[in-house]
């Protein structure tokens, strides 16, 4: 089943408080395909992560999450230095340590790991049974429980927005447009039902960049956006931002998780979207006929919970 452009439906409900859905019955479906995903966390269990570590460990294994995605920022606030660095133990080994999240950990960069020693955290993935970073941006198919496929778009954003030249986030020396153009190229090549792009940065969001915080990204408007929309991308998923947000545009629904530790709390939500300063983490569940994704927080609550189909 090729899906045709921009023929997705997509929708949603902000939760109650007492709502579990997205970790209840409908993502124990054995057709789907369950993972969870989380961003901007290592600061060595302070900040609420290990708290956040707890409840995901647990609804991982409500679900049957067969992996984790971490969307960047895996260490605060300048990455690692070496593949004996300590923060490997304290903000990671020693934090995520529930039996259903040692799985693998698909993993990409943000801009605090570009502040530190990049390719150690390639170079760690020889030394874990579960990071699993294999390049700076990278592609992999999942195959569903009911024969469909997903493909996953690892990407690497920090060398695309142009106010870290110079910084001490080093992207120096990396190519966007080859990024680019192989994104623009595997995505063209894709047959799968889904395909679903995963970065730090922000595209969309669902705030106002009135206040000055780092919000929509016009870098990745005017580069990566085309392409995804060029591509009929369903399913844009980031950190970045240190809050729980999703936002539909222009056929694309745009979710950020970035609320692994350190977060803040946002303005009111604009653009129909959610943006909630919670602690907390994103649920993922995949069918051949729908995308299922939740906002949880750290007492396991479901905030926010969308549903894209196929029109």
């Amino acid at each position: 089943m090729l899906l045709t452009r921009r023929r997705f439906i997509s929708s949603s409900v902000a939760l109650g408080a007492g709502s579990a859905f997205g970790v209840g019955p409908a993502l124990a479906d054995p057709a789907a395909l369950n993972c969870v995903l989380i961003g901007d966390w290592g600061r060595n269990g302070h900040d609420d992560q290990r708290a956040v570590a707890v409840q995901m460990g647990k609804t991982a294994a409500a679900i049957g999450a067969k992996f984790t995605v971490s969307v960047g920022d895996n260490f605060y606030e300048d990455g690692v230095t070496a593949v004996d660095d300590p923060q490997w133990e304290s903000s990671f080994e020693k934090i995520y340590t529930a039996p259903s999240l040692q799985s693998p950990w698909k993993v990409i960069l943000g801009n605090h790991d570009y502040r530190g020693n990049v390719q150690a955290q390639l170079d760690y993935s020889a030394r874990s049974h579960r990071w699993q970073l294999p390049a700076r941006y990278y592609m992999e198919t999942q195959t569903l429980p009911d024969g469909a496929r997903a493909d996953f778009f690892y990407l690497d954003t920090s060398p695309f927005i142009k106010k870290y030249l110079g910084s001490k986030v080093k992207i120096e020396g990396q190519d966007s447009q080859a990024q680019l153009d192989w994104l623009d190229s595997a995505l063209g090549a894709s047959t799968a039902h889904w395909k679903i792009v995963v970065g730090h940065h922000p595209i969309y969001t669902a705030l106002d960049d009135g206040d000055g915080e780092d919000h929509d990204q016009p870098d990745l408007i005017a580069r990566l956006d085309p392409v995804l929309m060029k591509h009929d991308v369903p399913l844009y998923i980031c950190g970045h931002d240190h809050c729980l947000q999703s936002v539909a545009m222009n056929g694309t629904t745009y979710v950020v998780t970035g609320a692994g530790s350190q977060t803040y709390t946002p303005r009111a939500a604009i653009r129909g979207g959610f943006a909630s300063g919670a602690h907390g983490f994103m649920t993922l569940h995949i069918t051949a006929g729908k995308l299922q994704y939740a906002l949880v927080d750290m007492t396991g609550k479901s905030l926010y919970a969308g549903i894209i189909t196929p029109a």
